[in-house]
């Protein structure tokens, strides 16, 4: 049986309904900042329960914009975790301010135990990632930044509709960044990203900024960029938006059952700690395993496309060397690098492909089929 990972030729396998929205949509050319977007961008604030959404080219767009509202730039550093995907931190570099890596938690998300530690006179910010669906400890984190004068910029780009006891991401800091990505799990047919603000004030100002800084045709108030969100892309985005709830919900039950399935399996896989109050919203499902890479040929043999997110944390990218970090700085994160497997969880899978992934995972385990893959590995779940 072929599990997919990708969902995208299941989800759009009755393509017909976008296709006559596009239709009516290119009869009324109004193609660039028009109706849809705005009507996108009031349902996402909505759903936030903040007063602004603003719709931006992609999720890195979504991040490195804020900083640069915040006046963010050379000579400043941003503290962030060690794993996660690469456009968290090429938002930072992309203003010229510095990285700076703090080691994760169980969860995947930043340990707010290590953040005081990295801060000097020259941190303007602190950006929590919202690592697979999960949230950082924003109460913990906002206190931290009150207390030293910093900037939150929540990354929320794999969260939407993620909360803590009802609060919202994007409710903690100055702004949250959002990304549309076809895999994400509010999806459009290309790029795109959100940023959510509770502030009158910088939304006026990214709106400008967005689109050349321009308040009309011929007039121009500051210099900007253009990077807008495709209108054609809000089309897609206000149908899949009605389906929102369904699919939030969908995944999330998987995944509770993929951690009921794995619970017995303690000698072999660290299900995450979920902490109470957070509703996670499992952009993907991510599980610590000992002899991942030998779970992951089996699993790989078997017809499953799994993933590994990500193999090489933050700090030991080429691109990062020039940090000066070294191998050993951030154990968690790397350990999770060596660790980390996930299993298609989305809510496009039938019940027989989730049962199958569970027995075929507890089969690796219990028959010990680990042992005639390669020698016993070591057990790095004890990091």
């Amino acid at each position: 049986m072929r599990v997919p990972y990708s969902y995208l030729e299941r989800q759009f396998a009755d393509i017909d309904p976008y296709l006559e929205d596009l239709r009516e949509f290119v009869k009324t050319t109004d193609f660039t900042i028009g109706a849809e977007l705005e009507k996108f961008e009031k349902q996402f604030a909505a759903i936030h329960k903040a007063p602004h959404a603003i719709g931006v080219g992609t999720g890195t767009d979504a991040l490195a914009i804020p900083f640069k509202m915040l006046g963010i730039g050379p000579g400043d550093e941003v503290i962030t975790c060690a794993n996660t995907f690469i456009a968290s931190v090429g938002a930072i570099v992309q203003v010229g301010a510095t990285p700076v890596f703090v080691d994760s938690e169980n969860g995947y998300v930043i340990d707010p135990d290590k953040i005081e530690a990295a801060i000097t006179e020259k941190t303007k910010a602190i950006l929590p990632v919202h690592y697979t669906g999960n949230i950082a400890d924003m109460p913990r984190i906002a206190k931290i930044a009150e207390k030293h004068n910093l900037h939150i910029v929540e990354d929320a780009c794999q969260t939407i509709m993620g909360a803590i006891d009802g609060k919202p991401v994007g409710s903690w800091g100055a702004f949250a960044g959002f990304s549309l990505h076809p895999l994400k799990n509010l999806n459009v047919w290309s790029d795109a990203g959100v940023i959510v603000t509770h502030s009158d004030e910088y939304a006026e100002k990214i709106r400008l900024y967005r689109n050349h800084g321009l308040i009309n045709r011929d007039v121009c108030v500051e210099f900007g960029i253009n990077c807008r969100m495709d209108t054609i892309q809000a089309v897609i985005a206000n149908r899949l938006i009605k389906k929102l709830d369904s699919i939030t919900t969908r995944r999330i039950a998987i995944a509770h059952g993929y951690d009921k399935a794995f619970a017995d399996l303690k000698d072999f896989i660290d299900v995450p700690v979920r902490r109470p109050g957070v509703n996670h919203v499992f952009h993907i499902y991510v599980l610590r395993v000992k002899h991942r890479d030998q779970l992951l040929k089996y699993l790989s043999d078997a017809g499953f496309e799994v993933k590994i997110h990500y193999p090489i944390p933050m700090h030991l990218q080429p691109a990062a060397e020039y940090l000066g970090y070294k191998k050993g700085d951030f154990p968690m994160a790397e350990a999770h690098g060596q660790q980390v497997i996930t299993l298609p969880a989305h809510p496009y899978l039938t019940q027989e492909e989730i049962d199958y992934t569970i027995e075929k995972v507890r089969e690796f385990y219990n028959n010990k089929l680990y042992e005639t893959i390669t020698a016993e590995s070591k057990n790095y779940l004890e990091v």
